[in-house]
């Protein structure tokens, strides 16, 4: 199968294009971000009728400082992409965010980044909602695993942890639903292979909330406390997917302590200096 893979060069990318490369697909990847980043009408060029969109390239910084810019490229450009795809007749499989909810589920983003992606998300939604084509939204939750180290401040706090041997934690056990990268790329590739999942958004986590002083414990990490003083303004202190909100008969094979013990073991073969 011919796969289009926008942000193949990303952190989840580049896990979604290793696999999809692995199971005998042909994957033309763009590098949606860099310097010489491509644009929507390169993209276009090699789409055909028997191509699908993952479309994973996004600025994911949510403290990105321009917010024109986070409108333009994860929201503008994701129009684009999906109305050639739509006028092609292509099935489109889109990395939307739990940022989409905003706090507690609330349905209603609390930041631009949050707002971005689900403007896009709701764009494709709607293109495609009286079309027999698939637009399949994948809201990711707290994604860590191999391959994050590229991403700095935006890596997860396994990741942090494991680097700095230590952890500052905002008081308050704020808890999130942190998902290995492995389940992700799962749930890509099951809304690539089912073709009777509905258009529609659908949550992609663990179903569990757990603390970061869980992750830190799971990695034998110390940790000690900042101040509340210190806690942003809009912060998330829970989320948690949504089970009947999975894709129906995907679910993920990692539990926290699983996938941080093999986490571990690659950053110590892979990443550690």
């Amino acid at each position: 199968m011919k796969i289009i893979l926008t942000g193949n060069k990303g952190f989840i990318g580049k896990n979604i294009e290793t696999e999809l490369i692995k199971q005998g697909h042909e994957v033309i990847g763009f590098d949606t971000l860099s310097e010489n980043g491509c644009t929507v009408e390169e993209i276009i060029k090699v789409m055909d009728k028997d191509s699908v969109i993952f479309h994973q390239g996004a600025i994911t910084d949510t403290l990105y400082p321009d917010n024109v810019a986070m409108m333009e490229y994860n929201y503008e450009f994701s129009r684009k992409l999906f109305d050639a795809a739509f006028d092609r007749g292509l099935k489109v499989v889109y990395a939307s965010s739990a940022a989409c909810y905003g706090n507690n589920i609330s349905e209603t983003p609390t930041n631009i980044y949050g707002w971005s992606k689900y403007c896009a998300e709701q764009y494709g939604l709607s293109l495609y909602k009286d079309s027999a084509l698939q637009f399949i939204a994948l809201r990711y939750y707290n994604v860590f695993g191999p391959g994050e180290e590229q991403k700095g401040k935006m890596s997860s706090v396994a990741y942090q942890a494991m680097k700095r041997g230590k952890m500052v934690l905002f008081p308050g056990e704020p808890k999130r639903d942190f998902v290995y990268v492995r389940d992700v790329v799962s749930a890509n590739l099951y809304a690539l292979y089912d073709n009777n999942i509905k258009t529609g958004y659908y949550d992609v986590g663990s179903g569990v909330a757990s603390t970061f002083e869980n992750v830190c414990e799971n990695l034998d990490i110390l940790f000690s406390y900042t101040t509340t003083d210190t806690i942003p303004d809009g912060y998330q202190f829970y989320t948690k997917s949504n089970k009947d909100k999975w894709l129906c008969g995907w679910k993920p094979e990692y539990d926290l302590k699983t996938a941080l013990q093999e986490y571990k073991e690659y950053f110590l073969e892979n990443v550690y200096v």
